[in-house]
């Protein structure tokens, strides 16, 4: 039997890729949890700041064009992604790097970044690697530097509450709807592991989480 791949496409089948920006742009509200995952990172001119799982770039282009002065890496495990990020950056005329690699064996070096933000990259990780992943986005990070992390939370209010049993099945969601991101966090050595803010979306209650190294 073939062996399972090592991670779980955008819209968890590649077929589905070309959909996942419409999807995030009108059913997921993105523009708007992502400018708040921007406004709690607090970025300053001159920082590095690194897009964990950044998909088709979209959150990686936002940052570079709030803050042009810093530099912007985005990493994603899919290539095919990766490519369409690189034509969305060029058609955007932003300087960003995109990388291939893996959220849970980084290939950057201890102290790279100031903030490392990730949005919806979380919940398609096992809860190994989502602790493996938290400890190498550790690595990478200066001291004193924040990880900001937009993903599903435990779910609130009626619908929430209902779309949570599907969304277990097809996602690595358990420890989110549990809330056990922080705890996880904290076990990796982040400090004041907090959730800031919630929003709500169709797939379910998505949180806002932060730490500092």
């Amino acid at each position: 039997m073939k062996k399972q791949s090592q991670f779980i496409p955008a819209l968890r089948f590649q077929w589905l890729t070309p959909l996942y920006d419409p999807i995030l742009r009108w059913v997921m509200h993105e523009d708007q949890f992502k400018k708040e995952l921007i406004r709690q990172a607090e970025i300053s001119p001159g920082q590095k700041v690194l897009d964990l799982g950044c998909g088709t770039a979209t959150l990686t282009i936002m940052v570079k064009e709030a803050h042009p002065g810093t530099e912007v890496v985005g990493l994603d495990a899919d290539p095919n992604v990766l490519s369409l990020g690189r034509l969305k950056a060029l058609k955007a005329g932003v300087s960003v790097t995109l990388d291939h690699g893996m959220s849970y064996a980084l290939p950057y070096a201890e102290n790279a970044f100031d903030r490392v933000l990730s949005s919806l990259m979380f919940h398609h990780l096992t809860s190994q690697k989502k602790q493996q992943t938290l400890k190498e986005v550790y690595r990478v990070l200066k001291r004193d530097g924040w990880l900001w992390i937009a993903d599903f939370g435990s779910p609130v209010g009626m619908w929430a509450r209902m779309i949570s049993p599907l969304m277990a099945r097809l996602e690595e969601v358990g420890d989110h709807h549990k809330g056990l991101i922080p705890v996880m966090m904290q076990d990796a050595g982040f400090r004041d592991a907090v959730t800031r803010c919630r929003f709500t979306t169709v797939f379910g209650t998505l949180n806002l989480y932060g730490g500092r190294k």
